[in-house]
């Protein structure tokens, strides 16, 4: 940068003084400019500070630091869980655990690799679908035409994990200490790694079916039969039924300050990289944010800066549909198909994997996957999907080769506004499958699915395009078929115009069903005439319990035109209250009682006196969770059907006809628990527990969906002897953002800790505070950070 220069001419106008001031600012912009050419020569410097319970705060210059000292805190915390599930990614699950096995299951609390809630694998067929879906070439292509920023992040992260293993080789935890699959990775490692993560509600979901579509290359050709089977299943819609989150943004019209209040409550698995990880990530400048990663990735995917405080939730609309594929009957193999009237033959991907035999010998197997121009081909018989001599499927998956989700991330933390999020979020469009929900410093609230949807606007489902509706199944043999497009937004994705956006004064809300009711005093219908892409889901449908007793709790709040505090928010996340006992047990306790039945005698009196909650106190939750859950699913359970004007408060009462089936479930009910030991009586506590370090937890919250309550737990076992053993996935990271003049007042927790690592003081210390309910203040401002009485710092460089 060169020093500004001034003429005479330029002199006369001026006075001395502004001589002085623009002499003064010449010479700091010449220090700036040598100030940034020190900084490119003097490589990595990350600082690195953490604060009780082992948040950590990276501040750095550049983005390949920030990304340097991220990774270099979270293999801190958590190296043996990451190096196992990079193994994942790439495929080599096979090479070193075997092919048979499954991934590395948690106990107790560990580490674990495995990702049931997304798919369920043995190691050789996770191998062969991550090599043969995930196409690294497209990866990088994809992400050398994005952000410079992005890809000096992700390098300084595999270069930060890297000095990490070379720091701490010989002294890693239990768990991967001397193992051969601990071992440096390269900037594509993180590709993939946050390529699987894009996956979850589109292609993971149709593991199995790519697989089944695959082909073993040294065998001989498979024989097409001519019709397609019958559907005794329906399609996957994506994430797992339960996987999701309570999300809450109130506006300056319900806040007593007038300013904007988030409560986020991301329900999300305990186990394996989508765990998610507290860091506050600093360039000075030009980004400080605060919250959670997923995974540890550099980024921070929920959380606060100053003026915005954000969170996401799973939204309920498809990110794929199928195709279907008009096959060329004369060639034996299958692979060529038809398109606007000519012959295309598909792409084949022959991937090969490692696997290690039982002799210690590895043996190399081949697989052969197969994509027209939409994408995978795809087997699933029980859902009338097959490949045959005329017809085949394939799976078009939005996020496939979605590389934007980083730069998403960034652009959501740089934000200082609601607005501002919304416009870099229709625009980049990288989130993959999950709703936002927002609110700002001047007291703006927003609900917004801006995720990878595929452009099918709402005529096109009523057009001869549709070939297939209940399999979403596009005519894949004409161009005049394919996703649409809207200007603003990335090829065949929807844009601003077509996204589901609601800003408000009140409040937002979303707990896992669709846009329509984010608002319960103004549902969302979407754009004239048609409304938003039926892939988003339907207005007018019934919603979760889950949902229905997050809005009472809202309205409760807000009743009587009272404005809220910080407070009454972590109160209403954790009442527990049970919205299914509130609708079903007093017309159930009338009839149990009236029907001088002995056999249930017992359990009527004990869910009379139980308090109709899911603390770890409540005595009945567990007896009512195994009669709900066998009720439940009784058909024509309610007196009052579900109705579209009264969406929150129907269906309810119980229907007389189905009140015998009622008491039978009750005594089915007692009698399992009879028959395992448990008492009818029982703590919730003691039967619903967390252990870490061999001590079992008892732990607060309910199911959610199913039995109402909102704050969800979903434990990994049915009821045993001993009880529900161990959280699969739930209430996960909680935080709680309001705005005062100076910035962001932020309180939460991390339910489960930092760290995987039994011997780590973040290992189970968090997990008091969500059993006492409590939130912690979250440290923002430097002095805030330098004042905490656990602050420590460490200054990492790659000199």
């Amino acid at each position: 940068m060169q020093a500004a220069v001034f003429s005479p001419a330029d002199i006369v106008f001026i006075t001395k003084t502004e001589v002085r001031m623009r002499m003064h600012i010449a010479v700091a912009l010449g220090m700036m400019a040598l100030t940034a050419q020190a900084d490119a020569a003097a490589g990595v410097r990350s600082e690195v500070a953490r604060t009780t319970y082992g948040i950590v705060h990276v501040k750095a210059n550049d983005y390949r630091s920030l990304g340097y000292g991220t990774a270099y805190a979270y293999a801190q915390d958590n190296v043996c869980m990451l190096a196992d599930t990079l193994l994942t990614v790439r495929g080599e699950r096979s090479r070193y655990f075997g092919g048979e096995a499954p991934a590395t299951q948690p106990k107790n609390g560990e580490y674990g690799a495995a990702m049931d809630t997304f798919y369920k694998l043995r190691n050789v067929d996770s191998d062969f679908f991550f090599k043969g879906y995930l196409d690294l070439e497209q990866l990088r292509a994809g992400y050398a035409a994005g952000s410079a920023d992005v890809r000096e992040l992700l390098a300084g992260y595999a270069d930060g994990y890297n000095r990490f293993l070379s720091d701490h080789q010989a002294r890693l935890p239990k768990a991967c200490r001397g193992a051969a699959w601990v071992k440096p990775i390269g900037i594509d490692d993180v590709y993939l790694l946050i390529a699987e993560k894009s996956l979850h509600a589109s292609g993971e979901a149709f593991a199995s079916a790519i697989l089944a579509a695959s082909r073993d290359p040294s065998a001989p050709l498979p024989a097409l039969g001519d019709t397609m089977p019958e559907a005794t299943q329906p399609l996957p819609t994506g994430m797992k039924a339960g996987v999701g989150s309570n999300a809450i943004a109130f506006g300056s019209e319900a806040t007593a300050n007038g300013r904007g209040l988030l409560l986020g409550n991301p329900h999300y698995p305990w186990t394996s990289t989508d765990r998610f990880y507290q860091l506050h990530l600093t360039i000075p400048g030009k980004y400080d944010a605060m919250g959670v990663s997923l995974g540890g990735l550099p980024m921070v995917s929920i959380g606060f800066n100053k003026d915005v405080a954000w969170t996401h939730t799973v939204t309920a609309a498809y990110h794929f549909t199928t195709f279907v594929l008009t096959l060329d009957p004369s060639d034996p193999t299958g692979t060529t198909y038809v398109y606007d009237g000519a012959p295309v033959k598909m792409t084949e991907r022959r991937v090969s994997v490692d696997v290690l035999q039982a002799d210690g010998s590895i043996a190399k197997k081949q697989r052969a996957f197969y994509f027209s121009k939409h994408g995978a081909v795809i087997v699933m018989p029980q859902s009338g999907v097959d490949w045959t001599r005329y017809s085949a499927f394939v799976l078009g998956d939005a996020n496939r080769l979605n590389t934007r989700l980083a730069e998403q991330w960034l652009a959501i933390g740089k934000a200082d506004s609601v607005e501002a999020l919304r416009r870099s979020a229709n625009a980049i469009t990288g989130l993959p499958w999950v709703n936002t929900i927002a609110a700002d410093s001047d007291g703006n609230a927003m609900y917004l699915d801006a995720s990878a949807v595929p452009h099918v606007a709402p005529e096109r489902f009523a057009s001869n395009c549709m070939l297939v509706p209940a399999l979403v199944g596009l005519d894949g043999s004409r161009s005049e078929c394919e996703w649409g497009q809207d200007a603003d937004t990335p090829k065949g994705l929807f844009g601003a115009a077509n996204t589901p956006v609601l800003v408000r004064k009140d409040y937002v809300a979303n707990s896992n069903d669709n846009y329509w009711l984010a608002n319960a005093r103004s549902p969302l219908m979407g754009p004239a005439p048609y409304g938003y892409s039926p892939l988003y889901g339907q207005p007018g449908t019934a919603q979760s319990l889950r949902t229905r007793i997050g809005l009472l709790q809202i309205e409760s709040a807000l009743g009587d035109g009272r404005f809220l505090r910080a407070e009454d928010l972590s109160g209403l996340l954790f009442r527990n209250r049970v919205y299914a006992a509130e609708l079903v047990l007093p017309e159930l306790l009338k009839a149990c009682f009236k029907s001088h039945d002995l056999r249930l005698l017992a359990p009527c009196t004990v869910l009379s006196a139980w308090d109709r909650k899911a603390n770890a106190d409540s005595r009945g939750a567990v007896l009512f969770r195994e009669f709900w859950n066998m009720a439940r699913v009784l058909p024509g359970l309610w007196s009052v059907p579900f109705n579209p004007a009264d969406p929150v408060n129907t269906p309810r009462g119980v229907s007389a006809t189905a009140m015998p089936a009622l008491l039978d479930a009750l005594r089915g009910a007692t009698d399992k628990l009879q028959s395992l030991g448990v008492p009818l009586y029982g703590r919730l506590g003691d039967y619903q527990t967390q252990t870490r370090n061999g001590r079992r937890i008892g732990l607060h919250g309910g199911q959610g969906d199913e039995d109402g309550v909102f704050n969800v737990v979903t434990m990994a076992s049915d009821l045993t002897s001993s009880g529900y053993r161990d959280v699969a996935w739930g209430t996960s990271y909680v935080q709680l953002v309001g705005f005062d003049h100076a910035g962001p007042v932020a309180k939460g927790l991390l339910t489960y800790g930092q760290s995987v690592d039994p011997q780590s003081p973040y290992y189970a210390d968090q997990l008091s505070l969500f059993t006492q309910k409590t939130l912690v203040t979250l440290p923002f401002t430097e002095a805030q950070i330098r004042t905490d009485r656990n602050y420590t710092r460490m200054v990492l460089t790659d000199k």
